[in-house]
């Protein structure tokens, strides 16, 4: 119905720990939309222009308007709506856990760990994520243009790395970054140890926090 809205910033409201409303004035009228966490960081000073990919939606006959920072970002949004059990506050959750393409590669390669970290997604549901979406995906990948992660350590120790990273206090973006980056720039084998993987990792986000 919309595809998209291009205005002036007019405000912005956060509504409880993770519900954001972009207010964006477009030819004199306000328009309510619900955006990601990450989008608010994207966007200019009050005042300034922006354009915003929406999706519509009627919840018990209650109009909602969803904001995303690009067309994929809405597909991707889209595609989390037709699983089952997935409502909007969820889909949402998840596009602020990981970029896109990290998070596309997640669902494909049946992370669970790293799915379970978005407020509001267990594992039961994140499962039936991976399942319903892994082949659809696979697919749209492509069309979007994302890229192929494939660095990381192997699959048999990296549900232990992650889980202790989590219980370490990162987060799943933080965690993602940090394995890739020890994967593609340190060169550190998929088969190391564990602990090497770990103390790598925590060295790279000390670091990156003591630069920040």
């Amino acid at each position: 119905m919309i595809s998209y809205l291009k205005g002036l910033v007019a405000g912005v409201q956060k509504c409880g720990a993770n519900r954001v409303i972009l207010t964006l004035e477009v030819n004199g009228i306000g328009y309510d939309l619900q955006i990601p966490q990450r989008l608010e960081q994207q966007l200019p000073a009050t005042g300034g222009e922006v354009q915003i990919f929406t999706h519509y939606q009627i919840r018990e006959e209650v109009p909602f308007l969803y904001g995303f920072a690009s067309p994929a970002e809405r597909d991707l949004f889209r595609h989390f709506l037709t699983v089952s059990g997935i409502g909007a506050a969820s889909a949402i959750a998840l596009l602020d856990t990981l970029e896109l393409p990290e998070l596309v590669q997640a669902i494909i390669a049946a992370n669970i760990q790293i799915l379970i970290q978005a407020p509001g997604v267990g594992k039961k549901t994140a499962e039936r994520i991976c399942l319903e979406l892994k082949s659809k995906l696979i697919e749209w990948r492509k069309s979007a243009g994302f890229f192929v992660a494939t660095g990381g350590p192997a699959p048999n120790i990296l549900e232990e790395v992650q889980m202790t990273l989590f219980a370490l206090g990162y987060t799943a973006h933080e965690v993602s970054h940090a394995l890739h980056v020890v994967s593609e720039d340190i060169g550190l084998p998929k088969d190391a140890y564990v602990e090497d993987w770990i103390k790598q990792a925590i060295a790279l986000l000390s670091s990156e926090q003591v630069e920040y």
